[in-house]
């Protein structure tokens, strides 16, 4: 795996947790991209639209109307280690303890 894989993997991952621990599992694009960027990913608008776009595909978020995201239960499983998804890095023992 490249090192742009390795980031893009765990990119998504920083997505999929953002949004789990989101009340409703839902945030609009703007506060996606914010979470994900206080982790240490800076994020352009574009990169978030098509990193949304691809973890769309993979069935592990849903786009809402408004510019919002929701986790999907299939993205919740692989965020907290349950399930794996090629391109999307699988969490590291005790980075998610599982429980909201």
């Amino acid at each position: 795996m490249t090192y742009a894989e390795e980031i893009a993997a765990s990119r998504r991952l920083a997505i999929l947790l953002a949004l789990y621990f989101a009340p409703g599992y839902t945030l609009n694009r703007a506060a996606l991209r914010h979470q994900v960027e206080m982790t240490g990913y800076v994020t352009s608008a574009d990169k978030m639209a098509s990193e949304i776009a691809w973890l769309a595909e993979m069935e592990l978020v849903e786009p809402l109307e408004l510019d919002a995201v929701r986790l999907t239960a299939r993205g919740e499983d692989v965020a907290l280690g349950r399930s794996q998804t090629p391109g999307v890095r699988r969490p590291s023992p005790g980075e998610t303890n599982g429980t909201r």
